[in-house]
C-alpha cells in the first residue's frame, strides 16, 4: 500500500492478529517512512506496547466522542498531571490513557493527597484541553485562514501515480523478471515438449522419405508445414492461463494505483520476446533440415522469421482472450472455439477456391492464412521447385507455383512479405486488445458475480 501516490495514510487497528514485536516493526518502519518522505499518516491501536507507543510524534486521544487530548506524545502526561493524575512508573502510558478517563478505573491515579479525589468527566477534561498551552497553541494555529498558495508541494497528492511511467516500468520489469526466474519449470516444460513433438514430426516426415520436384510430392510437404504451424500456435496457448492466474493479483495492483496496466502489460509483452524465439529456433533447428525442407540458408531463417511472427501473434491472441474470459472455464472452451475458427479459415482444411462467397471474409481474417501463406511461399518458390509445370489443369509456369495454386495461396514471393505484415498487424492489434481489457474492464466477471449473489 506504501508503494501507492498517498501521501496521507489513515490506519485502523493495524495490529489487530499481530504480535507487539511485529507491531513494533511495521510502526517502526511507518515512522521512518513519514521522517523520510514527508508524510502523514494516522494510526489507531487499542492498547499498544509501550515501545510501540513511544513511537509516535503526536497522540489524539478520544473518548467518549470527545478529543481529550490532540498534540505532542512529551506533553500528554503533563496534561494530566495538571487535572491531578499522574501515570505510575511502571504503568505503561497507552494503558494509563484509556483508563484514567474511565469513571471505574480513574481514582487510582489520583496523586493530589492534600486534596480530595473527585471524578473529572470526559467533556471537562475536553474543556480543560482547550486552557491547557498545547490546546491554546492548536487553536491559535486554526484560527490563521487556509492560504493555499502557502501550502507544501507535497501536502496533497498531485500525481496519480507514486512513481513516473518510466520508474513504474523498470519496476514491474523487474518485478516480471523475478517471477519468470521462479516459475522457470514452465519455459522448461514448453521447451521439452517442442523437443519432444520435434522428435516425433521428425521421424514421420523424414527427409529420406520426402522426394521433391513434382505435384504430387507437394502434400506431404504441405502436410509437414501445417503441422508444425498447428504446434507453434498451440504452444502459445499456455499463455491463456498464464494470464487469468496473474489477473486477481494485478487487478488489487491496479486498483490501488501501483501502476498503470499498461507498463504492467507493455512489460508482459517484452518479455515473452525472447521466450517466443527460443520456442520458435527450438523448433526450426530440430525440424528443418531433418523434413528435407528447402536446405537454402535464406530459406531457414525465413521460415524461422514466420513461426517467431505466429508464435508472437497466437501468445497476443491468447492474452487478449485471458484478460477478457477472466475464468479458466470459460476461457478454455472459447479459447478451443477461437482455434476452431482458425483452423477451418486458415487455407488447409477448406482451400480459398472452395469457400462460399458470404464466408471469404473470414478466410482473410484468419491469421493462421497468413502464417500457412508465409511457410509456404517460403518452401514452394525455392529453386529446387522450379521445375516445368505439366499439369495441365493448373495454369503455372512451375511446380511450386502450381502446389501454391492449387491450394488457393499466394503464387509470388511477394506473399511471403505481405503474410508476415499481416501477421505483425495481427499481434499489434492483439497486444493492444490486451492493454485495452486490462486497463479498463472490471475485476469480476458476470459468473462470478451471479455466483456471489445466489
Amino acid at each position: 500500500m506504501l508503494t501507492g501516490p498517498a501521501r496521507a495514510l489513515f490506519m485502523d487497528e493495524i495490529s489487530t492478529g499481530l504480535d507487539s514485536s511485529s507491531t513494533f516493526e511495521i510502526v517502526k518502519y511507518i515512522r521512518q517512512l513519514v521522517h523520510v518522505m514527508n508524510e502523514t499518516v494516522m494510526i489507531s491501536l487499542l492498547q499498544p506496547p509501550p515501545e510501540t507507543y513511544n513511537l509516535f510524534d503526536d497522540i489524539i486521544l478520544l473518548s467518549e466522542g470527545y478529543i481529550v487530548y490532540h498534540g505532542p506524545r512529551d506533553n500528554i502526561l503533563d496534561f494530566f498531571e495538571a487535572a491531578g493524575f499522574r501515570c505510575p512508573e511502571r504503568k505503561g502510558v497507552a494503558d494509563f490513557l484509556q483508563e484514567v478517563t474511565s469513571k471505574k478505573d480513574q481514582q487510582q491515579y489520583w496523586y493530589l493527597d492534600q486534596q480530595q479525589y473527585r471524578h473529572v468527566s470526559v467533556p471537562e477534561f475536553a474543556q480543560r484541553f482547550k486552557s491547557f498551552h498545547v490546546g491554546q497553541q492548536m487553536l491559535k494555529e486554526l484560527q490563521i485562514p487556509f492560504d493555499k498558495s502557502k501550502t507544501h508541494p507535497a501536502a496533497l497528492t498531485t500525481n496519480k501515480y507514486g512513481q513516473s511511467s518510466w520508474e513504474s516500468i523498470k519496476t514491474v520489469l523487474s518485478r516480471e523478471q523475478l517471477l519468470m526466474k521462479r516459475n522457470s519449470f514452465i519455459y522448461i516444460f514448453k521447451v521439452t515438449q517442442l523437443i519432444i513433438l520435434g522428435l516425433m514430426a521428425m521421424t514421420v516426415f523424414l527427409r529420406t522419405k520426402m522426394p521433391y520436384g513434382h505435384i504430387s510430392d507437394g502434400g506431404k510437404f504441405f502436410g509437414a508445414l501445417t503441422f508444425s504451424l498447428i504446434t507453434v500456435l498451440f504452444n502459445g496457448f499456455a499463455e491463456l492461463q498464464l494470464t487469468i492466474k496473474m489477473l486477481p493479483t494485478f487487478y488489487k495492483q491496479r486498483d490501488f494505483l501501483f501502476f498503470p496496466p499498461w507498463t504492467f502489460a507493455l512489460v508482459t509483452i517484452i518479455l515473452r520476446i525472447p521466450v517466443s524465439l527460443m520456442e520458435s529456433a527450438v523448433w526450426v533447428v530440430l525440424t528443418y533440415y531433418v523434413m528435407g525442407f528447402a536446405p537454402a540458408p535464406g530459406r531457414f531463417f525465413r521460415q524461422l522469421l514466420a513461426f517467431f511472427g505466429t508464435h508472437q501473434m497466437a501468445m497476443g491472441l491468447f492474452r487478449f482472450l485471458g484478460a477478457v474470459l477472466k475464468s479458466m472455464v470459460v476461457a478454455n472452451t472459447f479459447g478451443m472455439f477461437v482455434m476452431l475458427l482458425i483452423f477451418i479459415f486458415g487455407g488447409f482444411i477448406i482451400p480459398r477456391g472452395d469457400i462460399r462467397p458470404w464466408w471469404i471474409w473470414a478466410y482473410w481474417s484468419s491469421p493462421m492464412m497468413y502464417s500457412q501463406n508465409a511457410i509456404s511461399v517460403n518452401e514452394f518458390l525455392s529453386s529446387r521447385w522450379a521445375n516445368t509445370n505439366t499439369e495441365a489443369s493448373i495454369k503455372a509456369s512451375t511446380v511450386g507455383e502450381a502446389i501454391l495454386k492449387s491450394k488457393g495461396l499466394f503464387t509470388g514471393d511477394w506473399g511471403f512479405w505481405i503474410s508476415m505484415g499481416a501477421i505483425l498487424g495481427f499481434t499489434i492489434l492483439f497486444n493492444i486488445l490486451y492493454i485495452l481489457a486490462l486497463t479498463y474492464l472490471s475485476a469480476q466477471t458476470q459468473f462470478q458475480t451471479r455466483r456471489m449473489r445466489m
